[in-house]
């Protein structure tokens, strides 16, 4: 049935109202792949009907779903995923933390400091949020308990250094951020490196501020918990931090040195975890079914996301909706830091209630060609909203870095194995407290990034060098014909004056 009829009255306005759609059919609790495909195709239906588009216009859609089957890029994501649920169960995780704990144990604060360290390293090679934290959770948690460490600082340290994945490389965000603003994973790997480990030092900063005006609420290893000293500790911790060194090496070295592709480093890296999984004789068939069938849920939960996403962007473009966010954002006041500023702040706020891949397919592919018309660098753009997006995971009530530790936290009280003594749960609100100080430290990036760019590795594309480019043109052509020679010397320049990103 045509419905020409409501183009005049709802016709200059069925972007917004797709989007509010959107926010419903999310409000509702429907799965978001299935949330935004379905309104995709409820507005596609409803914009044929009205004439704004013909029924060709969704024939795109079977290249666009056929493309990111065929995307090589995110054939990246199974890879770093199997990677890092082989290293959470090969007990790498375990004697990092035992070794680096005993390392930083006489000082204050020395337990917190090693779950923040082994946080980066479990980050530089896992990528992945849960391994992290649920392996730290489990292991660091009883034992900064046992001695003595404040409930809220011990579950806000774990759960914050368990989000370093998502902006440390190899991150799965990082990769998601590249497909999505169509650059390089290498380039986004390299523009985030540096603010990652800021972040990281910003964490221990605020440990060390605490352990120094709050000494209770962080204290030393006791000499009784100390079983390792002198030389043989120095031995012990080079032997347990060379094969994760090694594994970085064999993953982001070979990235960054241009010797492998992220997909091919993210191959490299699951060989290089099955090889370490196999050393500890940790490798069994159990183990190795569990992480494939734990990697194919999640690269299928990723692929029926971008699939809905796909579905959703096609038909929002197709009623002008690229257009209208453009015309939103441009018009704001100040400029470049007016639509920093405001799209920071949608992204904070809707990480209340979804996740990094929903931000990441839902709104980035909306903001970031904005991003690009004002001139700012994509990739920079990249690292600074993977920051943002860090908070998704640090959000109370729904933080999901909340929940992989509530699902490992005590929650009755239990007898402590090596003391014998009655312990205290920690409560969810604990959790929750102790997570606002680093979300606060995590804004405080946001803001350092975008008052120091530089922050951000970006490489800085050359110019084609066109001087050795000659055109000979005969003396005795007319004007017309040496008219079109200038327009071709015109033309030529113009297509290399911006190289393409290689993907």
């Amino acid at each position: 049935m045509p419905l020409e009829f409501l183009v005049p009255i709802i016709g200059d306005y069925m972007a917004p109202i797709m989007f509010i759609g959107l926010i419903v059919f999310l409000l509702s609790g429907y799965p978001v792949a299935f949330s935004l495909a379905a309104n995709g195709l409820l507005f596609g239906l409803l914009g044929i009907g009205m004439g704004l588009f013909t029924t060709d216009f969704m024939q795109a859609l079977t290249n666009r779903i056929f493309g990111i089957m065929s995307n090589d890029t995110l054939l990246a994501i199974p890879f770093f995923t199997f990677m890092g649920l082989i290293l959470e169960r090969s007990g790498m995780a375990e004697d990092l933390l035992d070794t680096i704990g005993q390392l930083f144990g006489p000082i204050r604060g020395g337990l917190a400091f090693a779950v923040i360290f082994v946080g980066a390293l479990l980050a530089a090679t896992t990528g992945v949020v849960a391994a992290s934290v649920i392996s730290m959770g489990l292991i660091s948690l009883p034992i900064m308990l046992r001695y003595g460490y404040d409930r809220k600082l011990a579950s806000g340290v774990i759960a914050a250094s368990g989000t370093l994945a998502q902006i440390i490389p190899p991150s799965l965000v990082l990769i998601i951020m590249a497909d999505q603003l169509g650059r390089s994973v290498g380039d986004m790997y390299a523009g985030a490196l540096v603010p990652g480990l800021v972040l990281t030092g910003l964490y221990v900063g605020y440990v060390a501020c605490v352990a120094f005006f709050k000494p209770a609420a962080a204290p030393a290893l006791p000499l009784s918990a100390r079983t390792v000293t002198g030389t043989k500790l120095l031995v012990r911790s080079l032997v347990v931090l060379v094969p994760p060194l090694f594994l970085i090496f064999l993953v982001l070295g070979t990235i960054f040195l241009g010797i492998a592709t992220p997909t091919e480093g993210g191959a490299m890296g699951a060989a290089g975890a099955m090889l370490l999984a196999l050393s500890k004789r940790k490798l069994t068939f159990s183990l190795t079914r569990q992480a494939v069938d734990s990697t194919a849920k999640l690269s299928a939960f990723v692929l029926f996301i971008l699939v809905g996403a796909t579905v959703f962007g096609l038909v929002f473009r197709g009623v002008n909706g690229d257009l209208w966010v453009e015309h939103l954002l441009t018009s704001l006041p100040g400029g470049q830091l007016g639509f920093l500023i405001v799209v920071n702040i949608l992204f904070f706020f809707l990480a209340f209630f979804l996740d990094f891949f929903e931000l990441a397919f839902i709104l980035v592919p909306l903001v970031g060609p904005v991003a690009d018309k004002m001139g700012i660098d994509l990739i920079w753009f990249g690292v600074l909203l993977g920051v943002n997006m860090q908070t998704s995971f640090m959000h109370p009530p729904f933080g999901f870095a909340l929940f992989y530790l509530r699902s490992v936290a005590p929650g009755k009280k239990y007898i402590d194995k090596i003391t014998g003594k009655t312990m205290d749960p920690i409560t969810t609100k604990q959790i929750y407290w102790g997570a606002i100080p680093f979300v606060l430290i995590q804004i405080i990036m946001v803001a350092l990034i975008i008052a120091f760019p530089d922050i951000v590795s970006v490489e800085k594309k050359e110019a084609f060098d066109d001087t050795q480019a000659e055109i000979v043109i005969d003396a005795d052509q007319d004007a017309p014909q040496a008219a079109a020679g200038d327009n071709a010397i015109s033309q030529f320049k113009n297509s290399t004056d911006e190289p393409g990103e290689k993907k």
